[in-house]
């Protein structure tokens, strides 16, 4: 092997880099679906009435019924993405304009969207360093009497610290809604995440563990959140007159609906949950007990009563340890056939819709107005792990994931490796 770093012209570890990505997991079983429902003919099963179609057709209702029985929740509500799943569960808590929910910087920025959708103002708390997920001691002092709920995220593939979360929770009556989408099938003290909080939502998106190109599913033990959620997601103004006994009739809903075809993916994919998440916790702990072994490279810690589920593998870069900033590492690493992240995302409060507080063409509504009385603040610097983690410390790798094995992840720690034992060469 080269000594020169391939950054500089030298031979790389990889002649053909990987995907950062690597291509879903797909056999036969997903194309016989896809055929079964080709040939019956029906693309989808939704119609907006209050009759036997509202619901859906027969692979949404034997995906959600599935979800049920896998989980162990009483509801299963799938919608065409997560996001919009998210939108649903927003809906079906109730909130709206005045309203607060305290969700994390650090996610996809869907997870605060959603709240916006429904005129509600997102209060972002940081993240712990260990997790990435929501810093538990830091929520009493963002929670006002306009706090509704908190919205979780299990980043990464690990589950947030939901002991301390429901206490806090129960003392102050509020709903706590799950961001699952990068962890389904992990568990915190033995539950699965998705299922601790009041709803959760987990995603089939290209790029998740289970994948469908897109859609969702909402989880709950909720009945009247199962409702609100299935009127969400299918035209529910049009239908609420035609429900007996319905006392809540304020719905707005949207069309939200999963296809046929999506359902029948996605339903071969959860078969294969287990088999795929025990493949990347496999890797991800052979390759903990080598990156231990570097000075100035940091681990994501697991505690030994949960279980993590790897939807990516984070790694902390501490520059002064390594001698190489996380930046020029994951660029040197790059030439070497290995991508890898810078940061994961921008903390959300930072994004121009924050900064300018304007989501509905020139009002600054939500924010401002005479619904919400509060004061929401998105200054840089509020959240200052997130931004130390997106700015220079956190980077991750897909080496764990399917298709790759052992080998891989041999021949990404050897990169490493040449890297740290050549940085004289890094400018």
């Amino acid at each position: 092997m080269s000594r020169i770093l391939a950054i500089n012209g030298g031979k790389p570890v990889l002649k053909k880099p990987l995907d950062f990505f690597p291509p879903s997991p797909m056999d036969n079983r997903e194309q016989k679906a896809v055929l079964r429902v080709l040939k019956s003919g029906r693309l989808s099963g939704f119609v907006a009435g209050y009759n036997e179609h509202f619901l859906g057709g027969v692979e949404v209702k034997r995906l959600e019924n599935f979800f049920c029985k896998k989980f162990k929740v009483k509801y299963a509500v799938s919608f065409n993405s997560a996001t919009t799943a998210l939108h649903g569960a927003i809906i079906a808590c109730k909130i709206g304009p005045g309203d607060e929910v305290i969700v994390p910087p650090y996610t996809m920025p869907a997870t605060a969207s959603c709240i916006l959708m429904n005129g509600a103002i997102p209060v972002f708390v940081d993240i712990s360093e260990n997790t990435f997920c929501l810093d538990p001691e830091l929520i009493r002092r963002k929670i006002t009497r306009r706090t509704k709920a908190i919205m979780v995220v299990n980043l990464f593939g690990g589950p947030a610290d939901f002991r301390k979360i429901k206490k806090i929770a129960r003392e102050y009556n509020l709903k706590i809604i799950e961001d699952n989408a990068q962890s389904p099938g992990a568990k915190y003290r033995g539950k699965f995440t998705g299922t601790i909080g009041d709803i959760g939502v987990f995603s089939f998106n290209a790029h998740k563990v289970i994948q469908a190109g897109e859609g969702g599913v909402l989880v709950t033990n909720n009945e009247s959140y199962a409702l609100r959620a299935q009127l969400a997601r299918n035209h529910g103004e049009a239908v609420v007159g035609q429900i007996k006994n319905l006392k809540d009739k304020t719905i707005l809903g949207n069309n939200y609906r999963l296809t046929e075809i999506q359902a029948a993916i996605a339903y071969e994919q959860l078969i294969k949950l287990n088999k795929l998440n025990s493949q990347r916790i496999k890797l991800a702990n052979y390759l903990t007990s080598k990156l231990k072994k570097i000075a100035g490279i940091e681990c994501s810690t697991v505690n030994i009563k949960d279980e993590h589920v790897f939807y990516v593998y984070p790694i902390k870069i501490k520059e002064r340890v390594l001698a190489v900033s996380r930046d020029k590492l994951v660029e040197a690493m790059l030439a070497e056939g290995f991508p890898m992240s810078k940061g994961y995302v921008e903390p959300i409060y930072l994004l121009p819709i924050y900064q300018q507080k304007k989501v509905f063409n020139d009002t600054h509504f939500p924010f401002a107005g005479k619904h919400y009385k509060g004061s929401s603040s998105y200054q840089k610097g509020i959240c200052p792990v997130a931004e130390r983690m997106y700015e220079k410390e956190l980077t991750f790798t897909t080496i764990c994931q399917y298709p790759y094995t052992k080998k891989e992840v041999d021949l990404f720690i050897k990169a490493i490796n040449k890297i740290i034992n050549n940085k004289k060469e890094l400018k």
